[in-house]
């Protein structure tokens, strides 16, 4: 398990010894960079919609990626569910995030994550022209030989 896995896991003890486990196990869930500043005349829901929202804004948050539950965010933050329940609601509001019922809120606008697919992959380096050629040959034992110029 990564350092980040075992840190979410951590956080999310439900205090019986059982983990519900890591959050990056799970697929395009991104857990967004949030800082609060607790001493602040702006509210922490304020705050967090704000960060959110310009991350998203900025493309740093891909479209289409899950974030995290409301529960899990509230305890990684130190804050309370309803702060970021108010936070979501608003980003809701403003279209940038979308609720699945029993999938979490999903990113709304945003980059788009590009798919990386073998075809376009080789589109890419034949493009750049490298290697120019390459001619495949064996040695006595069979083993493969490729000669790029």
């Amino acid at each position: 398990m990564s350092l980040l896995g075992t840190i979410l896991a951590e956080k999310l003890d439900n205090g019986k010894g059982h983990l519900k486990g890591p959050l990056v196990s799970r697929q395009k869930l991104f857990v967004p960079s949030i800082t609060l500043e607790r001493a602040s005349a702006i509210p922490l829901q304020r705050q967090i919609y704000g960060q959110i929202a310009q991350a998203i804004r900025d493309g740093a948050i891909p479209g289409g990626v899950r974030l995290p539950s409301s529960r899990v965010l509230a305890r990684l933050l130190g804050v309370s569910r309803n702060t970021v329940l108010a936070a979501f609601d608003d980003l809701a509001a403003d279209d940038l995030l979308r609720g699945e019922k029993g999938a979490g809120m999903r990113v709304q606008g945003g980059a788009v994550v590009p798919e990386v697919t073998w075809l376009g992959l080789k589109q890419v380096i034949r493009a750049s022209g490298y290697p120019a050629k390459v001619v495949a040959l064996a040695d006595p034992d069979g083993n493969p030989i490729y000669l790029r110029y």
